[in-house]
């Protein structure tokens, strides 16, 4: 069993967390350009109401509109405070009775759940584990076959990029270890194609890759042009998923289907 105290626990941060990222431009533009991600990968799945695992999904806003669409939803944080938050966000929109929380880290949800679900959301998680890939195949363990898995992390090419046009080289050169005093920077970057591999051999065919935030994070922060925040969204949506953008991302978002043992087979 991997060491869930070595993973990173949003007690002491949740609200800092929640307004820093959720509450910004930054959080605005991940809705906006996962969002439309989600909606291709509905648009392969049957009609019927989904059970939905949101692994590390914190406040659940993603899962929130999925719920929203009728589908159930089971939520497990390592942080009980995120879990307070989500819960009283979820109450608040009359959700309550389609959600299920779970308070465990994701290396313990198979022996939590019951069955496995119709897809998982594990979002900007692994960039806070110990041991991130492991963590990525505990959660895709609990998906059934043919279900869709949606997977965003943080990308250590975004993370090189910022560094050089911010003539960080020295800090390159180092490794770029994690700076403790930005405490809202995730731990480590996860290389895209090392990630794109992990989701093949667990046996998901990828459908789908997007940057998030592909070139936002990379303005700057004096004598910016005009725009507004409506162009902004606009346009990450309209690069997010061309090259050399999707590499570019601060995050990179990817989704798949897993294979049926019959498919493998072939």
């Amino acid at each position: 069993m991997l060491n869930v105290k070595e993973d990173r626990n949003f007690d002491d941060l949740a609200h800092k967390f929640a307004a820093s990222i959720y509450g910004s431009a930054k959080g605005d533009i991940r809705q906006a350009v996962v969002w439309q991600d989600i909606e291709a990968m509905l648009a392969e799945i049957p009609d019927k109401t989904l059970t939905i695992l949101d692994a590390g999904g914190g406040l659940g806003q993603l899962s929130r509109q999925l719920a929203r669409l009728g589908h159930n939803v089971i939520l497990c944080d390592l942080s009980q405070e995120m879990l307070k938050l989500a819960r009283e966000e979820v109450e608040r929109e009359g959700l309550l009775a389609q959600y299920q929380f779970l308070h465990c880290g994701v290396q313990a949800l198979a022996s939590e759940l019951d069955d496995q679900v119709d897809v998982v959301l594990f979002h900007a998680v692994m960039e806070w584990l110990k041991a991130p890939l492991d963590g990525l195949s505990q959660v895709l363990a609990c998906l059934r076959p043919d279900g869709y898995a949606s997977v965003m992390f943080y990308n250590q090419t975004g993370l090189l990029f910022k560094n050089l046009i911010c003539g960080n080289l020295t800090h390159i050169e180092q490794g770029m270890p994690h700076r403790k005093r930005f405490k809202l920077q995730p731990q480590q970057g996860l290389v895209p194609a090392e990630v794109y591999a992990h989701l093949e051999q667990e046996a998901v065919t990828i459908k789908g890759k997007t940057g998030v935030r592909t070139f936002h994070d990379y303005m700057q922060t004096q004598h910016l042009g005009d725009y507004s925040d409506a162009q902004l969204i606009a346009m990450e949506q309209k690069l997010c998923r061309e090259e050399p953008f999707v590499s570019l991302g601060r995050y990179i978002h990817v989704w798949g289907q897993k294979q049926c043992p019959a498919q493998i087979l072939k």
